[in-house]
């Protein structure tokens, strides 16, 4: 019995161990392939503001110190190099967010700052018609209300007693002498005397030794100029009145606004000082001028002051909903579904009917900015979906598996030119570096110098050396150039002289990539330049001299692209 219970417990030993084996034994060939696959799904992360940082955990950018965010990206099958796909992990990790674009009816709302006026329709002088003695004034102060047709003054004048004598001596014989009769009448009508005072004169003999000043509007003493006693010439303003009973509110439109704001808008504001209080009414009027040193053109709204509780000078804001397009619907896309690289606009396009979500790299044409929006001129179509979220993301994966992106636009080819015109475009490029390294300097005084510099350097660039569309083109390019160049002459300090610098800087690139010039350049960005948009530069090395910063910093930035 014990040799018997023995045999079953080796058995069952032996059962035991041949099963284990089948079940945790595994050969080395999958052991290597299940190695391989984890490290096929090690994530890379990168920071979206410098994709050319790559880690093999979450952490920080050791430049911008932001959170780096995980990239799993593959390029697509197709032979579609604007295309980028993206895992749904990433996608979700990425918080990409998309929407449909549509057509649709834009809106605006144009917020106006602007001031209480006087109705200038509404103003009164009193001005002496002749000369005289102020006898007596029923004025005291200014700020008493009048109304119209009150006594004001009463004025003394020697040359009134003198023309009124002349018209009793012409009354005389006015049978004979008609046209001194109507002269000496005509004088004193000029004088402001009415036809029933010139009546009472002739009819009692009696000279009139004070005339009476009346008010000809009802209002507020504004200006009160003189005093009982006071002699006064022939054109001297007396009083000024201002009827408060219905005032001017002003607008200042920016010149960007104008084109959303119309006479009959209707337009709601509050006045500061009557907190809680709201009112509205329509715009009648709109300045056919902007203004040289604001870049500001009015626009008028009427008030009526009938309780006169407001007052000329006090400050108010207003709203407009205002609508561009009455006739047809506008395709609208956010704001945050554009990535903006000097003059392009970029967005990215969903692509349909992926089984991974597909991206396709898109430039585009823009039309008027809406508030939180913008219209779309040209190169998308109503249906079309695009990431409003996320999109900065996307761009640094296609920026790192080598794809068309913000930073790595389509390439254009270089035109052939004559050489003598290439070695013109040369030394106009080498003007650019002295002001280039004046703004690494900040040195303001150099910077404009250095810039008329450049003015008389593009002016001796010979455009007959080029013919047909390479004629064009630099027609074209001259232009922006110029433009960029007369505004940063104007420029009152670096800081707007820097602004327009991106732009020069953005026209050169583009010009140089179509004519080409006798060296290498380096194109660098730097993206936290112009409040954060990011602005490029062109450098004749590849070490980074940012100019938009100077000093402070220096070494912020990364070349993009070397044009040989």
């Amino acid at each position: 019995m014990n040799f018997k219970n023995i045999s079953i417990a080796a058995i069952v030993l032996i059962l035991v161990i041949f099963f284990s084996w089948l079940l945790f034994f595994q050969p080395e060939e999958s052991h290597e392939g299940h190695m391989h696959n984890t490290e096929k799904l090690t994530e890379v992360w990168t920071c979206s503001m410098h994709p050319q940082i790559k880690k093999n955990k979450a952490g920080k950018c050791p430049i911008c110190a932001m959170d780096l965010v995980p990239l799993e990206t593959i390029a697509s099958d197709d032979d579609n190099t604007t295309d980028i796909q993206m895992s749904k992990a990433a996608i979700a990790l990425a918080n990409i967010q998309t929407i449909v674009i549509k057509k649709g009816n834009p809106i605006k709302e144009i917020h106006l700052q602007g001031k209480i006026h006087v109705d200038q329709r509404r103003i009164s002088e009193i001005s002496a018609r002749f000369g005289g003695r102020i006898e007596e004034l029923f004025v005291n102060f200014t700020g008493q209300e009048v109304k119209k047709g009150e006594l004001l003054a009463k004025i003394y004048s020697p040359e009134l007693i003198t023309a009124q004598k002349e018209l009793l001596e012409a009354a005389k014989d006015k049978g004979n002498n008609t046209a001194m009769y109507k002269a000496a009448v005509s004088k004193l009508k000029l004088w402001d005397i009415t036809e029933r005072q010139i009546n009472n004169i002739e009819n009692s003999g009696k000279i009139e030794m004070f005339f009476n000043i009346i008010s000809t509007i009802s209002g507020t003493v504004s200006m009160l100029n003189v005093q009982v006693g006071d002699y006064v010439k022939q054109g001297t303003t007396l009083i000024k009145i201002i009827d408060l009973s219905h005032l001017w509110v002003m607008f200042d439109a920016y010149e960007r606004d104008l084109p959303w704001i119309k006479i009959g808008d209707n337009i709601k504001y509050e006045i500061n000082a009557l907190p809680g209080e709201n009112f509205s009414g329509k715009i009648s009027y709109i300045d056919p001028f902007i203004n040289e040193k604001t870049r500001v053109a009015k626009v008028r709204v009427e008030l009526n002051n009938i309780k006169k509780n407001i007052k000329p000078q006090m400050f108010a804001k207003g709203i407009i909903e205002s609508k561009i397009s009455l006739d047809e619907d506008e395709l609208i896309i956010p704001k945050s579904s554009i990535l903006w690289t000097g003059k392009r606009a970029i967005v990215y396009v969903k692509e349909p009917n992926k089984e991974s979500p597909t991206f396709s790299y898109r430039e585009i044409i823009l039309g008027s900015d809406v508030g939180s929006s913008y219209i779309v001129k040209k190169g998308l179509r109503e249906g079309e979906e695009i990431a409003i979220n996320g999109v900065f993301k996307i761009d640094a994966a296609a920026q790192l598996t080598g794809l068309n992106s913000m930073m790595n636009p389509l390439p254009s080819k270089t035109i052939e030119v004559n050489e003598k015109f290439r070695k013109q475009l040369t030394s106009f490029y080498k003007d650019y570096l002295k002001l280039k390294d004046a703004f690494i300097s900040s040195d303001y005084k150099e910077t404009s110098k250095t810039i008329l510099l450049l003015k008389s350097s593009i002016g001796k660039i010979d455009m007959t050396l080029l013919n047909g569309d390479a004629h064009i083109k630099w027609m074209k390019n001259k232009k922006e150039l110029d433009k960029t160049i007369s505004e940063i002459i104007k420029a009152k300090d670096i800081i707007s002289q820097r602004i327009f610098f991106a732009d020069l800087s953005n026209y050169l690139f583009n010009t140089i990539k179509e004519f080409g010039i006798d060296q290498v350049t380096y194109y660098q960005f730097c993206p936290m330049a112009s409040n954060n948009k990011g602005a490029y530069w062109l450098s004749e090395t590849d070490i980074i001299r940012n100019p938009y910063f100077g000093e402070e910093m220096l070494e912020c930035g990364e070349t993009k692209e070397t044009i040989k």
